[in-house]
């Protein structure tokens, strides 16, 4: 489906009925990747509505020549958070640059954000990130772009990969994202970093955006749980989806917390 947000027609997919959890993936793919990484967990949960959108620029979500700047960017997806969730209470997971754009939407609508899930976060100023080394496997399968994203490089990361990454690749407008990509740091938001029920999740392989710079984010989310995890890189969701549950549960259980009245969390206002 289609949500008009600004000039932009985002294309997304829906399941599930309840709190909206807004799911952004990385640069160079689409909501197919977010959704075959997160679905398996969130679909386990009661009372969510799970949203993938496409990112402008990927998928089926164009990026029109007004969108020069992660600026323009992050306003779209501002504006499509409040069409599709009515200006009321939901929740941000992104992975990658998906996180990036997440952190700075929470910042920016902190009454509504009910929690903030982020997973290998491209963040400004990255720092000690290691080279890339395979973890498992001959480092012998699949094309180029497989073997520098993943650090598990078996015959079951090379199908999760040939079903739901390598598929984006003829969708992405190419001229859209080197364009954005020239101003790609955003403008910093006013006001402190956003202060509800957060997790960071990091990979110690990861030689895409390292570790280093999700640990620092720490001090600016004082309810945040942090977890390097070794054994995986960028490609963490699909390389341990089931410490990734368990992370996401526990997150989730402290949302749940964070609404009631009475704890220590910032409550969130919503339905």
């Amino acid at each position: 489906m289609g949500t008009r947000a600004g000039q932009v027609v985002v294309h997304h997919v829906e399941h599930g009925t309840g709190l909206p959890v807004l799911v952004l993936h990385g640069a160079g793919v689409d909501h197919r990747e977010a959704e075959a990484c997160f679905e398996p967990a969130l679909d386990a949960v009661p009372g969510l509505r799970r949203i993938y959108p496409d990112l402008p620029g990927m998928g089926r979500t164009p990026a029109p020549e007004t969108l020069r700047s992660a600026d323009d960017v992050l306003g779209t997806l501002l504006d499509f958070a409040d069409e599709v969730t009515g200006r009321r209470s939901f929740l941000l997971i992104g992975h990658s640059a998906g996180a990036y754009f997440a952190r700075a939407m929470a910042a920016r609508r902190r009454a509504q954000v009910a929690g903030l899930a982020l997973v290998c976060p491209l963040l400004p100023g990255l720092r000690d990130v290691p080279e890339h080394r395979v973890a498992d496997g001959s480092g012998a399968i699949g094309d180029d772009v497989f073997r520098s994203y993943f650090v598990v490089q078996t015959p079951e990361m090379l199908a999760r990969y040939e079903r739901f990454v390598a598929p984006a690749a003829a969708l992405v407008d190419r001229a859209a994202l080197e364009r954005i990509g020239e101003r790609w740091e955003l403008t910093p938001g006013s006001g402190p970093a956003y202060a509800g029920p957060t997790v960071l999740v990091a990979g110690r392989l990861d030689s895409t955006v390292g570790y280093a710079a999700a640990v620092g984010l720490l001090d600016d989310h004082p309810h945040a749980s942090l977890a390097v995890v070794d054994g995986a890189g960028h490609a963490l969701p699909h390389e341990q989806p089931e410490l990734l549950r368990g992370l996401l549960a526990e997150w989730l259980a402290r949302v749940q917390r964070s609404r009631r009245p009475g704890t220590d969390a910032p409550a969130c206002t919503g339905p």
